[in-house]
């Protein structure tokens, strides 16, 4: 989710992941890939705040989907 910001902010990023998604291990390497992913899409990235939320799917995926579903997410926030 998206809440919009002060235009002269830089964006907050914030992340779920919850225990269904795995072990604390998985869950850390699972917003480590994020983390990356989101440095990666910061010039895309608008002012405000931002909730990335993620289920037991995403330690399964591969970097690569991981970082398609990512992009399409913030691409239809962008549109909002």
């Amino acid at each position: 989710s998206w809440v919009p910001g002060d235009p002269n902010e830089p964006p907050r990023v914030a992340y779920t992941i919850g225990r269904r998604v795995g072990s604390a291990v998985v869950r850390n390497r699972v917003r480590r890939r994020l983390r990356m992913l989101v440095r990666e899409a910061a010039p895309m990235l608008g002012s405000g705040a931002y909730l990335i939320g993620v289920g037991p799917a995403a330690a399964l995926l591969p970097y690569e989907d991981l970082r398609t579903t990512l992009m399409k997410a913030l691409k239809s926030i962008e549109k909002a």
